[in-house]
């Protein structure tokens, strides 16, 4: 079956109950791709989203726990050759996190080199507060040739999008980020081929209720109000972006 719709960036293991989150992503027909945290966490993603028709797994080492799990990044290259995925990975600016960027920046270096080394990979992108540096990791170790970049809530300035955009970089949008200021400005400057959904679930919230998951209807929705187009147009357009992004550099 074909999906219906697209959620490139979610933690279903982050869900109650993994099984479940994967088995609505299924029902819904939701091309979904669930991020890990550590790459200890990839096996039983893995393990559990076998038999599904809809989700993949990215292999991730967040940014926001690198002080602590740095060390994973051998168990990370040793798994990177079973999945063409790479999420959640980036670097993480903000105050709490702030301590650590340094070491970020050598483990996103780090990933990066390991993913052009294999090309052809598809990494889902943190970059809270570090869009420019970000952006500055991948034009140098990830050239666009070796594999494709996905920021994942993109916060950065509208001259960052710009120059996301000249890099070859997809953007991946939720209800949250589509209802603020800066989020509508950003949608008006990034080109509609560009962009896909998400939910980032179970942190953006609806109503003070985690998203369910694979629920990306709120930001269709908004992209139908911000766009003009109707839902259905975005909806279509959004999988004629997936399909685009898969078959690139194959």
């Amino acid at each position: 079956m074909r999906p219906v719709y697209v959620d490139f960036h979610t933690h279903l293991d982050l869900y109650p109950d993994l099984a479940e989150a994967i088995a609505a992503c299924d029902r819904k027909r939701v091309a979904t791709l669930a991020v890990t945290t550590t790459p200890k966490a990839f096996d039983r993603n893995v393990e559990l989203a076998a038999g599904s028709e809809f989700v993949k797994v990215g292999l991730g080492l967040h940014p926001q726990l690198v002080d602590e799990r740095h060390s994973e990044i051998n168990l990370f290259e040793k798994l990177l050759p079973r999945t063409r995925y790479v999420g959640e990975v980036g670097l993480d600016a903000s105050p709490r996190f702030y301590k650590s960027f340094d070491l970020q920046k050598k483990i996103f270096q780090d990933i990066l080199e390991i993913c052009a080394a294999e090309g052809g990979k598809i990494l889902s992108l943190h970059s809270v507060r570090s869009a420019k540096p970000v952006l500055d990791y991948l034009e140098k170790y990830l050239p666009e040739e070796r594999g494709t970049a996905i920021l994942h809530w993109f916060t950065g300035s509208v001259s960052l999008a710009r120059r996301a955009v000249e890099l070859g970089c997809y953007f991946s949008v939720n209800e949250q980020m589509l209802s603020s200021p800066t989020g509508e400005k950003l949608i008006k400057e990034i080109p509609f081929e560009r962009i896909l959904t998400e939910t980032d679930g179970p942190f953006v919230e609806r109503n003070g209720v985690s998203i369910p998951p694979g629920d990306v209807s709120g930001a269709v929705r908004l992209l139908s109000v911000l766009t003009g187009k109707d839902e259905l147009e975005v909806r279509r357009q959004i999988l004629v972006n997936l399909k685009a992004l898969l078959e690139s550099r194959m």
